[in-house]
């Protein structure tokens, strides 16, 4: 029975069991690249199955598809003789081409001599693409063979463990050597080997090896409570078939109404709910506990009885069995503590694929409260975030490589998702690795996973491209005429670095950084419904967030004190945070999206589809935030903050819920609030997204990118370009004590940030990777500075003295025109969505034809000011270069201008011309872009 079930969840047995037999070998190899796709379990077309001897005796809709002795009284061979256009020609000319001769011969051979087939052996798919057999003389090529899982622990005599042999290559390219691997358990006496399978036999331990063309490897095995039978459960069992099966599915029985009057909660989030409506809520219909074959949950899913979600197992398959026992036993719900899953591993976490149709099949083991883990490959569901590079099957798990490209694999089980990274590039791709000199480790993890690409990263941009990208990106304001002559003049070796030190002291890089938190933590005026945030109280809330950013104040200490701030909203002005959003829940939701980067909101009705969160983590992490209070002070417009009673529920449960960390352990609060009990955890080195979320959002702003993208939308549905990059960059920073200052030097001096922006035939269509700096439209306020610094023009905001520049404005409803126009955020929400950085008709037309470019050129009097200190035209349209773009005009464009002025003889016509050349300048895209 248990070889059975094996089988049944796709665990062949492989040629490792038995003596070799050439004349079976060379007709396997013929079958399982050629026939197996269309002829298994699984997809049995012509009702013909081809994984067994027996299969190929019984045949299918046209008889026996072979005559052991016979091969041309065998069906098998006088299809593969048929015209190509015969329909019953095999195999079909939309599947494959026609057999070679040599393949025809090894079948016929092999049914000349009986249709040997060893005991037990079962044959699966295979790719053209897959390596020789273990026993194959060693490749150089292949630097090291690994087997997956680690580890296989065997409990209970149900359990079993399927292993995977991956082999890795000098280029990083990964293929799937399972079938070809040669298995051996060192003591046989303690778990049973089928093909690469492992179920219990007795209590102890042992190890399995794998050898493979010359190399090894080895995984220990331990069997416990071997005689042990596991009943059924409910929750552990049941659940992850219907999962797994797809009847929960938002698509089907899962979505908000249910489908044909079934109704279950979406992917599982409420099992007891669940099992009411299975076994209560149409007695006798959906679960009949007489004949539990009867049972239409039973025969919908196989077919017998018409379904609108098709045909979903078999009978007597591992998922029909599980259903028919638990419904035997009596179909009850599980009685008292059960152990749950605490987390699912997907393996192998990173595969490169060398060609198409390269496959590679994925294990993903379960970890319990109890200790214990369980593979639960066969009931997880898997998906592809790009079917064009890499394809999955959704419930085999057995990836397929297909165009150049990326792609994410994701594994659900229960309420865990988790994915592996998959990268696919050409076969016949002539590459060679690029000498690539790392200024320091960001260089390096950006080198190794451009290498895995292909993908050769693009020239250092020269020093006037680096100095008015790196002016743009720390301080917001591009060098004077005397700033790049200075860089330019200077010889030292380490002139870059130097120009990053000085200009990360300059106070432009703290009111940089102080308006773009302001922008997340909604800085802003507003007045409705009774709450309200003063003028008074937001000034007050910008000169906190300054003051703290201009001391270098550690930004874990930044945000903790923010998160446990009580007391008036003037006197106490961190406590405007939680004065911006008064609802519990969306307070909740800010939070986790400001500091965390994710997005919880999917959460508040059922599980998260695509990430890990559960509805009690998302009501456990609020429960943080209900007891935040407010009353007014003596001031009208002021509010105080405190923390009272208060308790949030669960929805579905009804029950008050415990304070939790999000996706963290249950603290002891004993002394402090709760408040200050996550202020002080989500700010810590044991919040391990806190770090991540700060140095992606740093990245992104001097990379254009982030390294996920968007940087507060965080899941494991949308993971990291780069994740050793990212792990690299938060450990620094929590190394450095949370000072960003110091992140920002890594990520500035790095080689990475200083590639030109000119791409090369490997990396033009590279968007994530870093292979080259991105050409991006400067932010609205910093182009609005750009434009009054250029044209000497100065700028005037609500609060601040005339001059002042629009990064420092503090309140998020303070704007004008140009800044609505060019996408400054309202700070009306967290999502870093609402700064605008698309170009669009409506800015271009703005720099055409409004004031801000003709009517400042006018008023800063520039040009005029040039004139009158009798400079030449040519000497005025050098020093406009050097000042909007901060370069020379090139000989071309110095010949087109001078050609343009030729004809202009009065003094006024010579000033409009060249007003009319700073006005372009201040239209070009090189102006309007950073690159």
């Amino acid at each position: 029975m248990r070889l059975s079930w094996l089988l049944f969840l796709g665990f062949p047995s492989f040629a490792v069991a038995y003596e070799s037999n050439p004349a079976f070998d060379a007709a396997r190899e013929v079958l399982e690249i050629h026939c197996l796709e269309c002829h298994t379990e699984d997809q049995m077309k012509g009702d013909l199955l081809m994984t067994t001897r027996e299969g190929l005796l019984h045949g299918g809709e046209g008889g026996a598809a072979i005559k052991p002795g016979s091969p041309d009284e065998s069906a098998l061979i006088k299809r593969l003789h048929l015209p190509a256009d015969d329909d019953d020609r095999m195999p079909p000319k939309k599947k494959s081409e026609p057999l070679a001769p040599d393949e025809i011969t090894a079948l016929s051979d092999w049914i000349s001599a009986g249709a040997p087939w060893p005991d037990g052996e079962i044959l699966a798919p295979k790719a053209k693409t897959a390596l020789p057999r273990w026993d194959a003389p060693p490749d150089p090529q292949i630097v090291s063979i690994e087997a997956f899982p680690k580890s296989v622990n065997l409990e209970t005599s149900a359990d079993f463990h399927h292993v995977i042999v991956i082999a890795r290559f000098k280029d990083a390219s990964t293929h799937d050597i399972t079938k070809q691997s040669k298995l051996t358990l060192a003591d046989a006496s303690f778990a049973h080997l089928t093909g690469t399978s492992l179920t219990p036999k007795k209590d102890g331990s042992t190890s399995l090896k794998i050898d493979y063309r010359g190399l090894t490897t080895e995984i220990p095995v331990v069997v416990k409570d071997a005689e042990k039978p596991r009943p059924i459960s409910f929750q552990l069992d049941v659940m992850p078939v219907l999962t797994a099966a797809g009847c929960n599915t938002g698509s089907c029985h899962g979505s908000a109404r249910g489908q044909d009057g079934f109704h279950l909660s979406l992917y599982g989030f409420d099992p007891k709910g669940d099992h009411f409506r299975l076994t209560n809520e149409m007695a006798g219909r959906r679960i009949n506990l007489a004949v539990p074959e009867e049972s239409l949950i039973l025969t919908k899913s196989i077919g017998t009885v018409p379904h609108t979600g098709g045909k979903l197992m078999k009978p007597g398959s591992p998922f029909y069995q599980t259903l028919v026992e638990w419904i035997r036993n009596g179909a009850n719900y599980d009685e008292g503590e059960i152990p749950h899953p605490t987390g699912i591993e997907v393996m192998p976490k990173q595969i490169v694929l060398t060609g198409s149709d390269v496959r590679i099949p994925f294990t993903v083991r379960a970890s319990y409260s109890d200790g214990t883990d369980r593979d639960v490959t066969t009931l997880s569901r898997f998906s592809s975030s790009n079917d064009n590079s890499v394809s999955i099957m959704a419930r085999e798990g057995l990836a397929a490589s297909k165009n150049r490209g990326e792609a994410f694999l994701l594994a659900r089980f229960h309420t865990f998702t988790e994915g592996s990274q998959a990268i696919v590039v050409p076969a016949d791709l002539a590459y060679q690795r690029p000498a690539f000199d790392p200024h320091n480790y960001i260089d390096g993890l950006v080198a190794e996973k451009l290498n895995k690409l292909r993908i050769i990263p693009s020239e250092m941009s020269d020093e006037e491209s680096f100095l008015r990208r790196v002016y743009l990106d720390i301080v917001g304001v591009p060098p004077t005429i005397e700033e790049r002559a200075k860089f330019l003049s200077d010889s030292r070796p380490e002139k870059r670095d130097v120009l990053v030190d000085e200009l990360l002291g300059r106070k432009e890089f703290t009111e940089m950084w102080v308006m773009k938190w302001a922008e997340l933590l909604q800085i802003r005026t507003f007045n409705k419904d009774g709450q309200q945030v003063s003028y008074k109280a937001a000034l007050n809330y910008y000169q906190w967030l300054r003051e703290r950013i201009a001391g270098n104040v550690p930004f874990n200490q930044l945000v903790k004190e923010l998160l446990s701030a009580k007391g008036g909203t003037f006197s106490s002005a961190a406590t405007n945070f939680f004065q911006s959003e008064a609802d519990v829940l969306k307070l909740t939701e800010n939070v986790a999206q400001v500091f965390m980067g994710t997005r919880i909101q999917c959460a508040q009705c059922h599980n998260h589809p695509f990430d890990r969160w559960t509805m009690d983590d998302y009501y456990s992490f609020a429960a943080f935030f209900a007891q935040v209070k407010r009353k007014p002070a003596e001031d009208p417009r002021e509010r105080v903050i405190f923390d009272g009673g208060g308790e949030i529920q669960n929805p579905v449960t009804k029950q008050n819920m415990t304070p939790k960390f999000l996706g963290g352990p249950q603290p002891d609060i004993k002394g402090e609030s709760r408040r200050e009990s996550v202020a002080g955890w989500l700010a810590s080195p044991e919040n391990p997204w806190f770090a991540k979320n700060v140095v992606n959002i740093v990245w992104a702003h001097f990379n254009g990118v982030g390294i996920v993208n968007p940087v507060d939308d965080v899941r494991v549905s949308n993971p990291p370009s780069n994740p050793e990059l990212l792990d690299a960059l938060a450990e620094k920073f929590v190394s450095y004590n949370y000072d960003f200052k110091k992140l920002v030097r890594d990520i500035c001096t790095s080689r990475t940030y200083q590639l030109s922006t000119r791409t090369n035939d490997t990396n033009v269509t590279d968007t994530r990777n870093f292979s080259h700096a991105m050409i991006r439209r400067v932010r609205a306020e910093v182009l609005l500075d750009c434009i009054s610094q250029v044209t000497s023009t100065p700028n005037k905001f609500k609060g601040l003295p005339s001059g002042a520049r629009a990064v420092q404005i503090a309140d998020g409803n303070t704007t004008n025109y140009f800044l609505t126009t060019f996408g400054r955020a309202t700070r009306a929400t967290v999502c870093s969505c609402e700064v605008k950085m698309e170009p669009n008709l409506s800015q271009a037309l703005h720099l055409l034809n409004g004031d801000t470019t003709q009517d400042r050129i006018r008023q800063g009097k520039l040009v005029e000011t040039m004139l009158n200190e009798k400079k030449t035209p040519e000497e005025v349209i050098s020093n406009l270069y050097l000042t909007v773009l901060s370069r020379p005009p090139s000989d071309m464009e110095k010949e087109k201008l001078q050609t343009a002025l030729a004809d202009q003889k009065a003094p006024a016509q010579i000033k409009e011309t060249l007003e009319d050349i700073f006005w372009a300048l201040l239209n070009s895209k090189e102006f309007i872009f950073n690159h």
